[in-house]
């Protein structure tokens, strides 16, 4: 079964939220055969700090669209977009 990783730029709702926390609430929102890879920064602007999550998922799990839902629904998350795909 092959893999496909994705970088997926997470913006929090405020600059006040702690990142660390953060980054541990979506690794525990993950789906079954997700897995978190590696975590950047990137500054946005005003203070705000977006979180630059690289996943690894089963390619025939439907692509990252449950990993988007599940990073959506973590608190203090203002939105998920992909910003990179490819298979491994």
């Amino acid at each position: 079964m092959s893999k496909v990783a994705a970088v997926l730029k997470v913006m929090p709702d405020s600059p006040d939220i702690d990142l660390d926390g953060l980054e541990a609430d979506l690794s525990e929102s993950l789906p079954d055969g997700a897995e978190i890879n590696g975590t950047d920064t990137e500054e946005v602007a005003f203070g705000l700090t977006a979180l630059l999550t690289t996943v690894i998922v089963p390619d025939d799990s439907g692509g990252t669209e449950a990993v988007e839902d599940a990073f959506g629904a973590v608190d203090d998350v203002e939105s998920v977009s992909v910003e990179e795909v490819g298979r491994l």
